[in-house]
């Protein structure tokens, strides 16, 4: 056998005390020397942390002092470029005061809406016509209507500083007293259309059927002539609206009225302005403030007149005793040299007396017209104020299934649902139509009877079956919630209404009925509520457009001099057509047709209570934001204006400033270090009637504060 072959791996070798000692100093020294280094460059970092704010700091209070310098200055400019508002606002004024000289050179019979007897006459003759169709009744309407919207128009669109309590009284009765008559004539024509059922039954089913349109009003009626038990079911030709009855009314001599109207003359009228009445009393004060000064400087100015005045009849005096007195030639010719440079010296201080009462007459029309400049610029500030005002309170509710307003908006119009009680038909006699008129007029049909068992109400009165067209020119973004008038409580409710269903595709909307009577659709105010985002787009000199995106749409508003327009709207993506397109309003009717269209964007005081804000939540921005570079971040804290360095992409918001940046006082002046000169000449040659209009929709809108 060969010789045993070695253990592979063999022991290392042992180290030494001293090594392993001389290797652990080495440790020692190497962490000791890596400490040293990270303390030395920790402190040197602090020191140039401390160096780099106090940098920081010097140039941030450098910047203060520069901005508080200058703050004066541009405040003031400011001041005189707020004058727009008061040139826009005088220009309203003669705009208001020559609407009634308009309205009289048109000669076309109708009546000034803001002249009480006007007003009055018109009413009063309109009561006394008699026998008047339903066709007339409309052609009629639409003048009333035309009034009422006038009415409400001078309502909104008058300062309150410019209205007096009467009027706003006189206004808002002429538009009540114009609602119950126009719906009581409806009333008297559907009587009178309703004589003539027998005259105007259909063939086939023998009973009377009968659909007027109009631009502002449908009316849909059927009378029951026949009273066949069968025929429960009632669908007007062509359409898809109607009704499925009882058997007990289907033998009853009744009529069904669907009296569509397409605005709304149920809702009680809120014309809020508390707290404009407040800033009213508070101008008020001031002006009683002002005229007693000004009454004060008049009686100073009237004491330094009547002294200047006993002075002048003194010296006339002596002159007058001094030319009595000289008796000859010599003394005559002595003193009338001193007479005449008497004289003239009478002359001249006449003529400084006539000197000082123009200069303070003067005085007086500059200060009257500084102080009515100072009213005005106070009154419109406080305009301007109250549209982004917010109300302390909830408004209350005070019954269940009462429809609070200031959280849902009626849409689409009323329908008036009547059972009537069918009036005597009109017989034909020897070539005669003889008739037999009801001295209590139209009487509407009691169902279910106010006096009936529980067990018998729900098998022999069980609810009516209601079909319905939603208006075309209102846009739902949600099923719309049908609610019924509630002609004791004042008050739209919920109850008494089921099995709702809507057809989004053909707009047609069933639901049945426990009693007849006006109903309505609402929908939420404040669906459009948060924005997702917002643009204000320059297009040409005082044209402008202001693109709204919200959850469910994007609105395009055009802005041009002193007119509003809704450029385009997109549902879901996709365009959408309205009537409002292409047609140029004042803001105020802007905003006004736009609400009744159902594009609400307008938070009112009370919004805040309904709509919910969640400033932490940042959302992602929109792919039109990322791919344009040029936007710029700017912050304005009540205070001061800056630029930001942060920018649409940062995780987090930071206020650090823009290197090459200054605070200033304004975003206008902010404006003014980024802008191009040929940008700042087209902003400072704006028109104050486009800057206004601009002005009144940012606030109408409150775009900072419900984005």
């Amino acid at each position: 056998m060969g010789p045993k072959e070695k253990k592979s791996g063999s022991k290392k070798k042992k180290i030494s005390k001293a090594e392993r000692l001389k290797q652990l100093q080495e440790e020692e020294e190497k962490r000791r020397k890596e400490e040293e280094e990270a303390r030395l460059k920790y402190e040197k970092e602090e020191l140039e942390k401390l160096e780099k704010q106090r940098i920081e700091s010097e140039k941030w209070h450098q910047l203060e002092e520069k901005d508080l310098q200058r703050r004066t200055e541009e405040l003031g400019e400011l001041n005189l470029l707020e004058g727009c508002f008061l040139e826009a606002e005088k220009l309203k004024r003669d705009t208001r005061s020559l609407s009634q000289w308009k309205h009289y050179l048109q000669c076309d019979g109708s009546p000034d809406p803001s002249i009480a007897q006007e007003m009055n006459t018109f009413i009063s003759l309109w009561k006394e016509e008699t026998n008047q169709t339903f066709e007339e009744v409309i052609e009629k309407s639409k003048l009333v209507l035309r009034l009422i919207e006038k009415l409400k128009l001078i309502l909104m669109e008058t300062p309150p500083f410019d209205l007096e309590d009467q009027n706003i009284i006189q206004y808002q009765g002429s538009i009540l007293q114009l609602q119950e008559l126009l719906h009581l004539k409806f009333n008297k024509a559907t009587e009178i259309l309703l004589r003539q059922a027998s005259t105007l039954a259909d063939l086939d089913s023998g009973n009377m059927e009968k659909v007027i349109q109009d631009e502002n009003v449908t009316l849909y009626v059927w009378a029951n002539l026949k009273k066949n038990p069968r025929y429960k079911s009632v669908k007007f030709a062509g359409t898809q609206i109607g009704f499925e009855i009882p058997r007990i009314l289907a033998t009853s001599d009744i009529a069904l009225r669907l009296l569509h109207t397409h605005y709304d003359h149920v809702t009680p009228l809120h014309f809020v302005r508390t707290e404009q009445e407040n800033s009213l009393l508070m101008t008020e004060a001031a002006t009683d403030e002002a005229k007693t000064r000004e009454s004060k400087t008049r009686e100073s100015k009237t004491r330094e007149s009547k002294t200047r005045e006993s002075k002048t009849i003194e010296v006339k005096t002596i002159e007058v005793k001094t030319i009595e007195e000289p008796v000859n030639r010599e003394d005559q010719e002595e003193y009338k040299a001193q007479a005449s440079d008497s004289n003239l010296n009478y002359e001249d201080e006449t003529k400084v007396e006539e000197q000082g009462v123009t200069e303070a007459q003067r005085t007086s029309e500059a200060i009257k017209g500084e102080l009515e400049i100072r009213l005005l610029s106070e009154s419109v500030s406080a305009a301007q104020l109250f549209l982004i005002e917010n109300s302390t309170e909830k408004p209350d509710i005070y019954e269940d299934n009462e429809v609070d307003l200031c959280q849902f908006t009626t849409l689409g119009g009323v329908y008036h649902l009547d059972i009537l009680e069918l009036p005597p038909q009109c017989k034909p006699v020897k070539g005669w139509m003889i008739v037999q008129i009801l001295q209590e007029g139209l009487q509407k049909f009691t169902y279910p009877p106010e006096t009936v068992e529980d067990f018998e109400a729900e098998s022999t009165f069980p609810p009516i079956e209601v079909t319905l067209k939603v208006h075309e020119k209102v846009i739902f973004f949600e099923d719309p919630m049908v609610v019924r008038w509630d002609a004791e409580g004042k008050h739209w409710r919920t109850d008494g209404i089921s099995n709702v269903f809507y057809d989004a595709e053909d707009r047609l909307i069933s639901f049945s009925l426990e009693t007849f009577g006006p109903v309505t659709l609402i929908q939420d105010t404040h669906i459009n509520m948060p924005f997702h985002s917002w643009e204000l787009r320059p297009l040409e000199i005082n044209n402008v457009l202001l693109t709204v995106t919200t959850i469910f749409t994007e609105i395009q508003i055009q802005i041009k001099e002193n007119l509003c327009m809704l450029a385009s709207i997109k549902l879901k993506g996709k365009e959408h057509i309205s009537i409002l397109e292409g047609k140029w309003m004042s803001p105020i009717s802007f905003i006004i047709a736009l609400k009744e269209a159902g594009l609400n964007i307008f938070p009112a005081g009370y919004s805040h209570f309904y709509v919910v804000m969640n400033n932490k939540v940042r959302e992602q921005p929109t792919e039109e934001l990322t791919e344009n570079p040029n936007w710029v971040l700017l912050m304005f804290s009540g205070d001061r204006a800056q630029r930001l360095k942060m920018n649409e992409e940062s995780e987090s918001f930071s206020e650090a400033l823009q290197e090459g940046t200054e605070f200033h006082s304004t975003l206008y002046h902010m404006m003014k270090d980024i802008a191009s000169r040929e940008a700042m000449e087209k902003i400072n040659s704006s028109n104050c009637q486009f800057i206004d209009s601009v002005c009144y929709m940012l606030l109408s809108t409150r775009l900072l504060s419900y984005s």
